[in-house]
């Protein structure tokens, strides 16, 4: 899924013109990244939670060379679909 995916699907079902249906998909995204950074969490019922979680410093591989490296502790994103979703594909 696009923003701009989103964007038509919010201009179709609310009849928004498409600056402010864009405009629109691109407040959900925001607000959806400012509460993952606030609490970590972020759920949409019937669809599935979106966490973030900390990944470890570890050592890895680069592809093309096999030379060790050092990969940095970060942080990323996990999807967890509900029952629901799950049902429904």
């Amino acid at each position: 899924m696009s923003k701009a995916f989103l964007a038509q699907v919010l201009k179709e079902s609310v009849e928004l013109t498409g600056a402010a249906a864009n405009r629109a998909a691109g407040d959900v995204m925001e607000a959806i990244v400012r509460e993952l950074k606030k609490s970590g969490k972020f759920t949409l019922p019937s669809f599935g939670t979106f966490t973030v979680r900390k990944t470890k410093a570890r050592k890895g591989l680069n592809p093309r060379t096999g030379e060790s490296i050092k990969v940095k502790a970060g942080k990323t994103v996990r999807f967890k679909a509900s029952p629901t979703l799950k049902k429904a594909v």
